[in-house]
């Protein structure tokens, strides 16, 4: 008989979904899926955009599920994966809408057209997704910082739990990763 998933704990599941036991990833995954939807919902709500929470979340299990291997080694990790991938669906997804404006028989827009709160949407994904790309070559753990802010909809003090830092070592580095993504979208 199967144990349900909030039973046991996360970090359990994770454990057999490493070892292949069929399920597993599920289980984890729906332990935590309360927590996803509310981070989702944060997300969207911030990014006006619309994309659903609900295939948000669902889309970044995918991502997670399609990997060859799970790396999730316990609930702190498997939250901070999943806003990766996130990200990544939130990002994949600018990056089709931006390609259907280009050439998806849609009139061209002007410079002096206003961009709609959709299309802006789009913009600042793919700008924040090529400054984190910068912003992880220079400082892997602020880049981790900003991704689990916005992507994942994360407190510091959450944060900092999930990273395993101080409160005060997460707020220098949030202030270090604040400045160079200023300094970036300045140039």
């Amino acid at each position: 008989m199967e144990e349900a998933p909030h039973a046991v704990p996360v970090t359990q599941w994770l454990a057999r979904a490493r070892a292949g036991e069929a399920g597993a990833l599920d289980a984890a995954y729906a332990a935590v899926y309360d927590e996803l939807k509310r981070a989702a919902r944060l997300q969207l709500r911030r990014m006006r955009d619309a994309f659903e929470t609900t295939a948000l979340v669902h889309e970044a299990y995918l991502k997670l599920a399609g990997g060859a291997q799970l790396a999730a080694l316990d609930r702190d990790h498997l939250l901070a994966l999943s806003a990766r991938a996130m990200r990544q669906v939130l990002v994949d997804d600018a990056r089709v809408r931006k390609a259907d404006k280009r050439g998806g028989g849609q009139q061209a827009l002007t410079l002096t057209e206003r961009l709609d709160a959709g299309e802006r949407a789009v913009v600042e994904v793919l700008a924040l997704d090529e400054l984190l790309q910068a912003l992880h070559r220079a400082d892997e753990r602020a880049a981790q910082i900003v991704e689990l802010r916005y992507f994942g909809g994360y407190s510091e003090t959450e944060i900092a739990q999930m990273l395993g830092i101080s409160d005060r070592t997460l707020r220098r580095d949030w202030r270090r990763a604040r400045a160079f993504l200023l300094a970036e979208m300045g140039r």
